[in-house]
């Protein structure tokens, strides 16, 4: 689950990391009071969504030569001019893609005097299983840039959990950065105190881009990108609190409710699979043969009925599928529970579009005979490889 800057950098400021003062609006009104509540001169009027590169960004209803989507303001009447354009327009950036995102809410903060810009970010290591940190001198860049264009600038180290944060890890962060005396204490204990919250509350991704010294000396942080293991929102009610549902997908939306695990893609076939290995090579497949998957949809291994009728109006529901692919594996989860699944979504929402279904494992043949007594025009396949080339032969059909 992602969330907002400014509710990121309460985040970080519930653990004591250095943030700048800054209030989110959701109108103009807002975020005239927002300005008036900093002390200035100079404010920051930033668009909130959920995707990096806002200040490169541009506003598909603004031309090609209006300014980004993070912008300075001198005054509190520059606030609100900024905050009409930038209020309901849609803003495409790097990460959203050409449809862009609309903002619904911005966040006004106080403006820092920069003397240097670096970047930070913590993640989880799956190949170490600790939390690992990625430091770089270069601030304020797409960090994908300079891994291609200068790799040699980032350098990153891991954290065992037994004994958490050390001082050496302090040390390792002040000389990377280049960091020495008031300004090498701060960065250690900013370190201890992103180490603190992304355990605390079960992130998987910290970024904080950039982490900048003022030219007072003091370190911030001027940014907050924060994800969170959605395993673990059962513990944290207060981040489930954050969530914003206009940032994601609809059907992304009802697929949580009934604990699908389904990511929206951008291809024309629909695939209902259970297992996350077994999708997998289901996507894989399909590209293999000159399509694109439209989703991943895993119903895991133990879905009933009503859990696969959810799944196959969810899949239906997207308006870029032109044809079905179920791929079903019976261990756990029976063919017949499965096949019941799918006659009643099919019946409940109407089949416009060819349905391949491939069934193999626990209770295979009766879920076989389910579907082909069902009166529906169903396609079957006996194994991955049939199914996939009969669903890109049908949608070619069509």
């Amino acid at each position: 689950m992602n969330i907002h800057e400014y509710q990121g950098k309460a985040v970080l400021k519930e653990f004591g990391a250095p943030v700048s003062a800054g209030f989110p609006a959701l109108t103009v009104a807002e975020a005239v009071e927002a300005a008036k509540k900093l002390p200035g001169p100079l404010f920051v009027v930033k668009s909130q969504i959920h995707a990096g590169g806002r200040g490169k960004g541009k506003f598909k209803e603004l031309g090609p030569d209006a300014k980004g989507g993070v912008r300075l303001a001198k005054s509190v009447e520059e606030v609100e001019s900024h905050a009409k354009e930038m209020l309901g327009n849609t803003l495409v950036t790097a990460q959203t893609g050409e449809a862009g995102k609309q903002v619904n809410r911005l966040y006004i903060e106080d403006g820092s005097d920069i003397a240097k810009e670096f970047y930070l970010s913590a993640l989880v290591d799956r190949t170490t299983s600790r939390v690992a940190f990625v430091i770089s001198t270069e601030g304020g860049m797409d960090i994908e840039a300079v891994a291609h264009d200068t790799p040699e600038k980032i350098e990153t180290f891991s954290v065992d959990p037994a004994t958490g944060i050390m001082p050496h890890h302090g040390r390792s962060m002040a000389r990377i950065l280049g960091l020495s005396g008031d300004q090498a204490k701060q960065a250690a204990a900013v370190l201890a105190q992103i180490y603190t919250a992304f355990v605390a509350k079960d992130m998987d991704m910290l970024e904080i881009n950039p982490l900048i010294v003022t030219t007072a000396g003091q370190i911030k942080c001027l940014d907050a990108k924060i994800s969170f293991d959605s395993n673990s929102l059962y513990r944290h009610p207060e981040i489930v609190a954050l969530r914003d549902t206009t940032e994601e997908d609809e059907k992304e939306i009802e697929a949580s409710k009934y604990d699908l695990a389904y990511i929206a893609l951008d291809g024309t076939i629909g695939c209902m699979v259970n297992g996350a290995g077994l999708a997998m090579a289901t996507l894989d497949i399909i590209q293999l043969y000159g399509e694109s998957p439209a989703n991943f949809l895993d119903v895991g291994g133990g879905a009933s009925e009503e859990k696969v009728t959810a799944a196959f109006k969810i899949i239906t529901a997207d308006p870029k599928v032109k044809g079905i692919l179920v791929n079903i594996f019976g261990g756990i989860m029976k063919c017949d529970v499965i096949a019941r699944g799918v006659i009643a979504a099919v019946k409940a929402v109407g089949l416009q579009v060819p349905l391949v279904v491939r069934l193999e494992g626990t209770n295979v043949q009766e879920g076989k005979d389910i579907i082909s007594s069902s009166g529906l025009n169903v396609i079957p396949a006996d194994d991955l490889d049939d199914a996939a080339q009969k669903i890109v032969a049908a949608i070619k059909k069509v």
